[in-house]
């Protein structure tokens, strides 16, 4: 009896899936569909994919064109890898593919039900973006928050003076933590009017703990999303472990707000993120009155996830690029110092005057976009995209990633050239969503929402970083012998963290 239950649950975990998958193949032979590699029977392209998929599937075009089919376990996927495809994907079919694909660990705690960025296209979702756009991340309410951001700058500076002195002669300092934690603090105080690390502290807050754990587990590859028919198993145990920290997350973001409503009836008010979050009141058909607790508690945290995972990777990367690329550096500097001089701290309203500046940030978002094959589509109903016949439910990865190496929109594709994008006949190219051949933040109904305050916190911290200090490698580091390679998790970092030696201008004084 007990073999017989043993045959029955591995006939259940792996027979079944397949069977499915021989239907669905059966189902779908009569219509067109792109062009793509054979897989195997129940795991597809799987094994294809390696640990960097935006990278092997990128080297799919040469052999399969721009519009490329997969089939990643049971879930079928088309991938996009040309900024032709990817403008007539935006352009014409952008509400049809409107929906996201959700990963596993954000069903937990209903995370995807009540985020801006992962829920269903509709009502609930046009009020938080109405929300970021009309109320927050214009650059008004920007422009008068710069005082927050200046504090957590100096305060970020201060922490690597103190490393530098500390750390043995030829060695260096992990930099992208420091930038991290203070990507971290701008959104503390902007969200919350308060800052929530210290890395001198031995145990970092409640709060930051939960969220690096629950950016770690999100970022890890998870059998339950490749077939989720067996999601009810949590295999790797990523549900458990991502539910553990969201429920922690949301724990301390509730007393946040809790202490909040405690001084409204004080009658104390500030002006910040969460105050925009409690004084919304839906007046649209089928709006929410008022945004409940979790659903502020939610988007409080996926503030803190997008604003400083992103900010704080694409500054590493620009910093590592710019080490490599020591001309590039020589003339980054010289323009910094000349407009800032060196008597004075970097400002933001610096960043306009900086266009040598401006064009790094966008090479380095050419090279190194955040999320390299964005947040995941999902087709709404059937469709017909370039011919082929899409059926619902299919997951859509848009790979920025290989369109912004496509060597039919950019010269020289792979290097290092910021001054590409001073030239008269690029100058206007940017990352807001208008040109198909550079979308590191996506485009369309769906592209990152607080694109305006990301954008200001990447050119703040990487000028900051610039101006107060002097960067070299360390002593056993090369310009060509640095490791360029990636590790994927939420985000696309470097697979060995950046090491640098900060030499301090003196008369800079924060």
């Amino acid at each position: 009896m007990v073999l017989d239950w043993c045959y029955f649950a591995w006939f259940s975990i792996f027979l079944v899936p397949f069977f499915f998958l021989v239907l669905s193949r059966k189902k779908s032979c009569s219509h067109r569909l792109p062009p793509g590699p054979p897989g195997w029977p129940i795991f597809g392209n799987l094994f294809d994919l390696g640990t960097l998929p935006h990278q092997t599937i990128a080297g799919m075009k040469l052999r399969y064109g721009p519009v490329v089919l997969l089939r990643i376990g049971s879930v079928k996927t088309i991938a996009i890898l040309s900024a032709k495809v990817a403008t007539e994907f935006f352009k014409n079919h952008d509400a049809c593919f409107a929906d996201r694909k959700i990963i596993d660990t954000m069903l937990v705690h209903n995370y995807n039900k009540s985020s801006l960025v992962l829920a269903p296209y509709g009502t609930y979702w046009r009020v938080l973006r109405r929300i970021c756009t009309v109320e927050m991340f214009t650059n008004k309410r920007i422009n008068e928050t710069a005082h927050l951001r200046q504090k957590c700058i100096d305060s970020m500076l201060q922490w690597i003076d103190k490393e530098a002195k500390s750390m043995k002669k030829g060695s260096g300092i992990e930099v992208a933590r420091f930038i991290f934690l203070a990507s971290f603090n701008m959104m503390g105080n902007l969200m919350l009017s308060r800052d929530l690390v210290d890395p001198e502290s031995k145990k970092a807050s409640e709060f930051f703990t939960a969220m690096e754990g629950l950016m770690e587990w999100s970022g890890q590859p998870n059998i339950s999303d490749i077939f989720p028919c067996l999601r009810w198993l949590d295999i790797q145990g990523l549900r458990q472990k991502a539910g553990r920290d969201m429920g922690k997350a949301i724990e301390v973001a509730s007393t946040f707000v809790k202490e909040r409503l405690k001084e409204h009836k004080e009658g104390e008010y500030k002006k910040d993120f969460l105050e925009v979050l409690l004084e919304f009141e839906g007046s649209g058909k089928d709006e929410p009155a008022k945004l409940s607790e979790h659903q502020i508690n939610i988007f409080i945290l996926e503030m803190f996830i997008a604003g400083s995972e992103t900010s704080s990777s694409s500054v590493e990367w620009a910093l590592a690029e710019l080490l490599c690329n020591p001309e590039a550096m020589t003339r980054v500097k010289a323009e910094i110092n000349e407009v800032v001089g060196s008597n004075r701290k970097f400002e933001e309203s610096d960043i306009d005057n900086l266009h040598y500046m401006q064009a790094v940030v966008k090479e380095t978002l050419r090279l190194h976009p955040p999320a390299p094959l964005l947040v995941p589509r999902r087709a709404i109903q059937d469709t017909s995209f370039m011919g082929y016949d899409i059926s619902e439910d299919t997951q859509v990865f848009v790979n920025a990633w290989a369109i912004g190496r496509d060597p039919e929109c950019w010269e020289d594709p792979w290097a290092f050239k910021p001054e590409r994008f001073l030239n008269l006949s690029s100058k206007t190219t940017d990352f807001k969503g208008q040109n198909f051949e550079f979308i590191p933040f996506g485009a369309g109904r769906r592209m990152c929402a607080g694109l305006p305050l990301g954008n200001r916190m990447s050119h703040l911290l990487l000028g900051s970083l610039l101006h107060a200090f002097d960067w070299e490698l360390p002593s056993n580091v090369t310009p060509k012998s640095m490791d360029m390679k990636e590790r994927m998790g939420m985000t696309v970092r470097k697979l060995q963290p950046l090491q640098v030696v900060p030499i301090k201008n003196e008369h800079i004084l924060y």
